[in-house]
Order: C-alpha cells, then structure tokens, then sequence
C-alpha cells in the first residue's frame, strides 16, 4: 500500500502523529512518503495543529484527518499510538514524546482542558527514548502537576538526558525542592516558562529568583507570553526584560482559528525578532511602522 503524509501547519516543528502513523505503516510493509498533489495513494493522511492553518484544497476527499486544527476530539487509534515514532521522517537526533497528558489547570484561553482532560500518566522516559539518543524533547503540558512527572525528571536527571519541556514549566510549582531537583537537569533548550496575564508577574518574578538561586542553568531562561490585550502583553513583556527573562510572544487564536489582529501580529514580531527587539522599544517601532506620530 502506498501511503502519503501531510503536515498542514508546515512549520519547523516535527508532527509527532505523522512520525507515529508512518512508523505503523512502515512495520506493515507499506510505503510512505510525503504528500504530493497530483500524485496517486492508497492513503493519504493529513494533520493540522493550528486552528489558523488554512486547509488544502488539494488533498483527496477521503483524506484521514486529525490534529486540534481540525478536530479537538480526534486521537490515534490505541494500536498507532502505541507505535515508537519514526524519526527519520524529520532526520531527528533526538527523541520526543509525553510523560504526562492533560492539565489540571482550566485556564480560559487554552485547549488542553478540552482536548486531553486532567492530567494523568503517560510514558516513562525509559519508553520515550531512542537508543542512540542522548536528547529528548518533551511536550507535556504541566508535567510539575503530577507526582509521576516528577518521578520522571528525577530520572532524567539520574540517566543525564538533556531535555527540552519545549511547552514551558508552571511557574507556580517552581519551589525551593522544585528548583533543586531543576538544577541537576540537563537543559537541551533554556528553560521555559509562561506569563498569560499580568497576574502571572509576580509568580513568575518568584520562579525565576527561586530557580538562579539554586543555579538552575543556564540561566538565560525563556517565557511565553500570550497575546490577547496587548497593552497587557506589553507590561509583561517589559517585565520580562527587566529580568532577563527572553520572551516569546504568541498571539491568540481562537477555536475558530479567527486570524490575530495587527496590533497582536506586530507586537508579537516585534519581540520574537531579536534583531528589532534589542535595538528598539516598543514606542520607537511604533513610530518606525507609522504608528505613534
């Protein structure tokens, strides 16, 4: 059976459902390749991570879709989600997965709690990794929230895997033990963290002081920072500044995928492009783009 891919979303982040999908396929005998229009499948399968991601006119009607672009409820059948991902599709050196899935949390912006529920167990680190990995990148959604995320980072830091929780830390977990346990990680990526309101200021203030304190390194950590008021986003962004605190700024997107505004998008290059961000203030871009008169 000849068997196409389709990452919808075509960003630089692997599709860790497509790797699964053709690791199944593949231990089937079956041929998989990536989606070309035009060409001629047994199966074409489709995922879409954003809700803003515009569809494909191209793919066939009977397309297998899923993703929360497409449908917040859909999940692998049990047999491919079972499956060891395929890291060749992306040329991946380093492994990925879940060691917990869902959020206590109910915050109002955020899908999780539709989508994964409360939060539970997952995988182990030990089922995570690949053999010839020394990495991993890790996309739980609070793994500080429950004891077997925990027990998990203890062995990450016993095994010496460089990690990456590329969905961020709570900051409101990050105690004096929290930050101990941090400290004996190794970091593939700075670690992250996230302010979605300027609520979270001073939570995140404490977990920052808490986790230098306790030489949680490197130090040059990273907080997102959700854009829906962006007065508000602003205020937490020159917060984090002044913490030397690197921000990166996502602008909201709703259920609908309805598209951000200009303020949002503008603020949002702004900061995430480093180059206008270190040699420019909000108020100068402003005036650059003919904004602030």
């Amino acid at each position: 059976m000849r068997v196409a891919l389709h990452d919808a979303d075509k960003t630089d982040f692997p599709n860790l459902a497509l790797m699964k999908i053709s690791s199944f396929h593949k231990v089937c005998g079956d041929s998989v390749e990536w989606y070309q229009p035009g060409s001629e499948y047994d199966r074409v399968y489709s995922s879409k991570v954003f809700t803003s991601t515009p569809t494909d006119d191209t793919l066939p009607a009977d397309t297998i879709k899923g993703g929360t672009g497409y449908d917040i409820t859909a999940v692998l059948p049990d047999y491919i989600e079972a499956c060891f991902p395929d890291y060749s599709l992306y040329n991946l050196s380093h492994s990925m997965g879940f060691l917990t899935r869902g959020c206590p949390r109910k915050c109002p912006w955020c899908f999780v709690p539709a989508k994964e529920g409360e939060i539970r167990a997952a995988s182990t680190i030990q089922q995570i990794m690949h053999p010839s990995h020394s990495a991993a990148v890790l996309m739980d959604n609070n793994v500080l929230a429950h004891q077997h995320g925990i027990h998990q980072i203890e062995e990450i830091a016993r095994l010496g895997i460089k990690v990456d929780f590329n969905q961020g830390l709570d900051a409101r977990l990050i105690d004096a033990p929290m930050a101990r346990l941090l400290s004996k990680v190794k970091w593939l990526s700075p670690v992250r963290l996230a302010c979605d309101d300027s609520s979270q200021i001073e939570t995140v203030r404490r977990a920052v002081e808490t986790m230098r304190w306790h030489n949680v390194s490197p130090r040059n950590y990273w907080c997102y920072v959700l854009v829906k008021d962006v007065a508000d986003a602003v205020q937490r962004v020159r917060f984090l500044k002044g913490i030397s605190v690197e921000p990166f700024c996502q602008p909201y997107l709703d259920m609908d995928g309805t598209p951000p505004t200009r303020d949002q998008r503008r603020l949002a290059r702004w900061v995430n492009n480093r180059q206008l961000y270190k040699t420019r203030t909000w108020g100068e871009y402003q005036v650059e783009r003919g904004e602030l008169l």
